[in-house]
């Protein structure tokens, strides 16, 4: 979230029309945790899918809960130390006035408040992509409480928060390539180096089950990042929030194309996969950046993500990390870019005057954005991994690897994603009957692996 710009003499007053349209914003950006529910939940095994949907769904309840209770008030309460934040009437956000504004803007403390608490309902939720088909669910959820707590709402106020360090600084994240991207990526690196690789890793094919449920979630994902994205200047009176976007959706049609273009020349096929995580990598990548270049810049932003991002994702096997649904490939490198590119291209007539090393304001804020990036890098990944070493010592993170080969929907939620007994005979009968009358051959059936 940018710092407001205002005169002296300027006394905000409620607008209706920016009330509004950051509920619609807060909106959108709720629908991107079920989108990304659906773009991991196609990406894994059937056995798997229903874990894969409940740990990003179940962030919504707990993360919800957290923040209204302290959260809020950790990451954007009064400034203690440059390092978190904290205001007593935020606490369940009794103290906060229906009508009180947020203070510089024209929105509600409320409003603000359900906008952020999207954001970090999300967080959490990306991590997951990368423990798919082999962490207990309960010890997850536990996960989750510890690390919003420990880590994002900490780092959310150095970015954000009136008085973080970052903020401070100087480093422009518009909305949430640090906080976000590289805070998510970073702690999924930490929490697979404790818990370990999938049964089966580098020798199993582990194809993703549905890729239309792949495509589905990566749609409604670039449908909410617009209010991700566009809604972080809290606003749209001065046409920054406009101006983001625009270049949301340019720098995604890019990095789609050069995903593609890379697969292509790499891998000789332009996949359906590759243009779903070559838009992710797109948004993620001008998720900070986006208010400071222009949309030539943007163009610039999206063909970088989707290469690197593209080349990233191959490191698992070289390094030999089980990055599940390459969350560390997609998220942590491309939040990375993002965030660097911003000391490039930043072109001076976006957010903010500050202009990048091509557009003649040389390397002081490239080497801001890297105090940025690799602080938020550094903490959310020893961090986390603590955080993982802890739980797994206190109940343990993992399946026994009777119930990761078997099946975890079954093991931990009772219940499998598809039902095929009532379908089969109906099905087969129905579609090898007419075609094997039609030959002139006897009917003859195949058996389904499901």
């Amino acid at each position: 979230m940018a710092p407001a710009i205002l005169l002296a003499a300027d006394t905000p007053k409620l607008s209706s029309a920016d009330t509004g349209f950051m509920l619609i914003c807060s909106a959108l950006v709720m629908l991107m945790t079920p989108g990304l529910a659906f773009f991991y939940g196609g990406m894994v095994r059937v056995k798997s899918t229903l874990n894969m949907l409940m740990m990003s769904f179940i962030s919504l309840g707990i993360v919800t809960l957290l923040w209204v209770l302290y959260g809020f008030s950790l990451a954007f309460g009064t400034d203690h130390g440059s390092l978190v934040g904290w205001t007593s009437d935020y606490v369940g956000l009794g103290g906060i006035g229906k009508t009180d504004l947020w203070p510089g803007y024209t929105i509600p403390v409320f409003v603000f408040a359900v906008f952020q608490l999207m954001f970090a309902v999300l967080t959490p939720a990306l991590i997951s992509g990368a423990l798919a088909d082999r962490v207990k669910f309960t010890a997850w959820s536990l996960f989750v409480v510890l690390w919003v707590t420990i880590v994002y709402f900490p780092v959310a106020h150095w970015v954000w928060g009136s008085g973080g360090w970052a903020f401070d600084l100087g480093v422009i994240d518009f909305a949430g390539g640090t906080a976000v991207h590289i805070n998510a990526g970073a702690a999924a690196l930490g929490v697979i180096l404790v818990i370990g690789k999938r049964v089966g890793f580098k020798k199993d094919p582990m194809r993703p089950h549905s890729l239309p449920l792949v495509m589905l979630g990566a749609g409604l994902l670039w449908f909410g990042w617009f209010g991700f994205n566009a809604g972080s200047w809290l606003g749209n009176s001065d046409g920054v929030g406009a101006l983001m976007f625009v270049n949301t959706q340019v720098a995604t049609a890019a990095a789609m194309l050069a995903w593609l273009a890379y697969e292509k020349i790499r891998h000789g096929a332009c996949t359906t996969l590759g243009a779903a995580s070559g838009a992710v990598a797109g948004l993620v990548a001008i998720t900070p950046s986006g208010g400071a270049v222009s949309p030539l810049g943007a163009i610039a932003v999206g063909v970088v993500a989707g290469v690197l991002c593209a080349m990233a994702v191959g490191l698992k096997y070289r390094f030999g990390y089980d990055d599940s649904l390459d969350v560390v490939g997609v998220h942590m490198v491309g939040g990375v870019i993002g965030s660097l590119l911003v000391g490039l291209f930043a072109s001076g007539t976006g957010q903010s005057d500050v202009k990048g090393l091509f557009y003649g304001g040389g390397l002081d804020q490239f080497w801001k954005q890297c105090a940025g990036v690799f602080a938020v890098l550094a903490y959310s990944l020893v961090a986390s991994a603590v955080l993982a070493f802890l739980v797994d010592k206190a109940i343990g993170m993992r399946v026994t690897e009777d119930e990761e080969v078997s099946g975890i929907d079954q093991a931990e939620h009772a219940e499998t994603a598809y039902d095929f007994s009532g379908a089969g005979g109906g099905v087969l009968a129905a579609v090898t009957g007419p075609v094997a009358a039609a030959a002139g051959q006897p009917k003859q059936t195949r058996k389904v692996d499901a």
